[in-house]
């Protein structure tokens, strides 16, 4: 490992930075994959971790894959099977890693998210941008197409039509633009950027953990279940959120409040 990716926690919340800013966070050509799994699974064995936020060093989120290593694989000895076991075994881990996380994820989007770096930003539960960030399905724009799930991430972002605008023409959009999409949720200053995803990821970590991962885990079931399926999981996730500390401790200070609200009165 290099340290492409740091890693900080401060209580309950983590920090994942993309530490590569001098080739602007490439995903591919380093060991960025690898490293993003690695704290992935290390978030996923801690309990004490709530939220997790994901920025960029530098001037840019991420700019998807590393050209050097776009050369490396269209080189006429690079064979097509291990170019598809490359995708198989690398970037393409990452999609379902996060989308199996049961703790939320916020993407602090800080400056261009191209090509999979835009994917990368699709996989997080929630996104805000800087009002320098741009965004870019940009993978035409170089012959290739989404390779890590960015074709089956963006539509069920922004919708079929805008999503196939951004897939078929490749062209950047401004975060202003990604606001009225709905691809972002915030637009603020770059200075403002990561104070607001703080204060976002404690408003989070501030409900209970059991209740947060477990609706996550309904949201992810509900994009491709039945209703009834849904809701026979639903009752099963109910039972249990009714047994944690967190519920209990909820319940006693809302009726604490109530009574005291009657005795005051």
């Amino acid at each position: 490992m290099s340290n492409c990716v740091l890693y900080e926690q401060d209580g309950s919340i983590v920090t994942l930075t993309l530490n590569d800013p001098q080739r602007r966070n490439p995903l591919t050509g380093n060991t960025m994959v690898a490293e993003l799994l690695s704290a992935i699974d290390r978030i996923h064995r801690d309990v004490s971790v709530h939220v997790v936020i994901l920025t960029g060093a530098g001037s840019a989120f991420s700019t998807g894959g590393d050209i050097n290593d776009m050369q490396r694989q269209m080189a006429p000895d690079a064979p097509l099977v291990e170019i598809r076991q490359e995708y198989r075994l690398g970037i393409q881990q990452l999609p379902p890693a996060l989308f199996n996380l049961e703790v939320p994820v916020i993407a602090a989007v800080n400056g261009a998210a191209m090509g999979a770096g835009l994917d990368l930003a699709c996989m997080c539960d929630i996104r805000i941008a800087s009002e320098r960030a741009k965004f870019a399905e940009s993978f035409v724009k170089l012959g290739l197409i989404p390779g890590d799930g960015g074709a089956w991430l963006l539509q069920r972002i922004i919708g079929l039509s805008r999503a196939a605008e951004m897939s078929f023409t490749g062209e950047p959009i401004s975060s202003e633009l990604a606001a009225q999409w709905g691809l972002v949720s915030k637009v603020v200053p770059p200075e403002e950027l990561m104070p607001e995803a703080l204060r976002l990821a404690q408003r989070i970590a501030g409900n209970s953990a059991p209740a947060v991962r477990l609706t996550k885990r309904l949201m992810r079931e509900a994009m491709h279940t039945r209703l009834d399926t849904l809701l026979e999981l639903s009752a099963s996730y109910q039972a249990i959120a009714h047994k944690t500390d967190e519920h209990r401790s909820a319940v006693a200070a809302f009726v604490s409040k109530a009574t005291a609200s009657l005795t005051s009165t």
